[in-house]
């Protein structure tokens, strides 16, 4: 699927209340988990020690950080729209976050996304975009939320 492209508010405001699509799958394997806990300095055996999640863990196997699944987005973002004619953007928020199914190593994910509503303050393009990360296979997504990005454009 080709991204977006959007190059100004009038191009995001023809999207709202609609699907934006969705990005390719990426999968998650245990050196990207090892270097986000290195990152992060989380290395909680649940996500850095196979031999220990497969014989104490709940799930079976590592898992990614919740928050390793979530720093993806601008990544999987980029391949959902292209936005254009940017001064800058800035990340200002996650309203209403949940995350709802732990990602298993090698597990694939991708982010699907939907405009929930864009407004022009004063020349700052505020989109709220409703995201679920979805795993391959898997009906509950990892996580489901509301990013909300400011946008200025170039006059």
């Amino acid at each position: 699927m080709n991204p977006i492209t959007i190059g100004s508010f009038e191009d995001f405001e023809k999207f709202i209340g609609q699907g934006l699509g969705v990005s390719d799958y990426h999968q998650i394997t245990q050196e990207q988990i090892n270097k986000f806990a290195e990152a992060t300095l989380d290395h909680q055996w649940i996500h850095t020690d196979p031999e220990r999640a497969k014989s104490e863990g709940a799930f079976g196997d590592t898992i990614a950080h919740g928050y390793l699944t979530l720093s993806l987005v601008p990544y999987l973002w980029e391949q959902i729209v292209q936005v254009e004619n940017l001064k800058m953007m800035v990340n200002y928020g996650i309203e209403n976050l949940r995350f709802a199914q732990a990602v298993l190593v090698n597990r694939e994910v991708r982010l699907n996304a939907h405009l929930k509503n864009v407004v022009n303050l004063r020349g700052t393009i505020k989109a709220e975009v409703e995201v679920k990360l979805e795993i391959k296979d898997q009906r509950k997504p990892a996580f489901t939320g509301v990013l909300v990005f400011l946008y200025h454009f170039n006059a």
